[in-house]
């Protein structure tokens, strides 16, 4: 006997198929959980029903201009930058996406004291929270593709995340979970560009990098003009767009926070 959507069936038809909606997250991470000079660790994910549209124009873009590196925040260069904006104006193009991330601030009182420094807790418990997120309407299957990370042998990351969301869920809100180079799928990369493009505003707007890589730099103002924000640290996140960025509010207390353009705007006036 099978229990779905609140009525009991023994076998589920096709008439119940055409009810369910199943969608994929890709999921990847920007910062180390482990690495104590960085303070903000960032886990996030696009959702959509039918990865072909976007992926196809990912792949027309990348044969029309002959390019088919790995795109990365972290290796963003001359040769990538312009690449990797268009992926984001495509993204921005394509209707029905959504993307999801939640931001941890690594020395504020919630993370050690929910965590105990336990880095791969923390990873496992933060990628079920912004998963959970996700499962906004019990009709709603989710396919989870994460980025590959390498893990002790203990950690079973795929198995913990599908077990205890729909345990706590008490439903079938998670099909599965499976981990891929992100070397091998596009959405994957994407997500990586999105993630550590918020990862790296943090950093600068709290003084950890000073003026920072040009070309991330320049990256990380073509998102934020999309979005028409200034800052994520200004109002804790971003939520619009189809976007729901939530940052941790322990981030704020990481000081300085230091906004460059609002600091020559006040030397423009001072000298004026």
């Amino acid at each position: 006997m099978v229990n779905i959507f609140g009525k009991s069936k023994q076998v589920i038809t096709l008439k119940d198929y055409n009810k369910i909606w199943t969608r994929f997250c890709f999921l990847d991470e920007s910062g180390s959980l482990v690495d104590v000079k960085d303070p903000f660790f960032t886990i996030g994910f696009i959702k959509c029903s039918q990865p072909y549209y976007i992926n196809s124009k990912i792949l027309y873009e990348r044969q029309k201009n002959n390019f088919y590196d790995e795109i990365k925040f972290n290796k963003l260069s001359r040769r990538s930058l312009d690449f990797a904006k268009r992926i984001i104006d495509i993204y921005f193009s394509t209707e029905s996406l959504y993307f999801n991330s939640y931001t941890l601030y690594k020395d504020g009182k919630y993370f050690n004291n929910t965590f105990g420094g336990d880095p791969w807790r923390a990873y496992e418990d933060i990628s079920i929270r912004v998963l959970k997120s996700a499962t906004t309407t019990d009709d709603e299957i989710l396919i989870v593709i994460a980025d590959h990370v390498t893990a002790p042998r203990y950690v079973k990351f795929e198995v913990n995340v599908k077990y205890k969301i729909n345990t706590e869920l008490q439903r079938l809100a998670i099909a599965g979970v499976c981990r891929i180079d992100s070397k091998a799928n596009d959405l994957l990369q994407l997500t990586d560009l999105i993630v550590g493009a918020i990862n790296y505003d943090l950093k600068l707007s709290t003084g950890i990098i000073q003026r920072g890589d040009k070309y991330k730099r320049r990256f990380l103002e073509h998102l934020k003009s999309k979005l028409g924000v200034s800052h994520f640290l200004d109002g804790n996140g971003f939520k619009g767009q189809g976007f729901d960025i939530f940052i941790d509010k322990d981030a704020k207390e990481r000081l300085p926070l230091v906004f460059p353009e609002k600091e020559e705007e006040k030397e423009k006036e001072q000298s004026s």
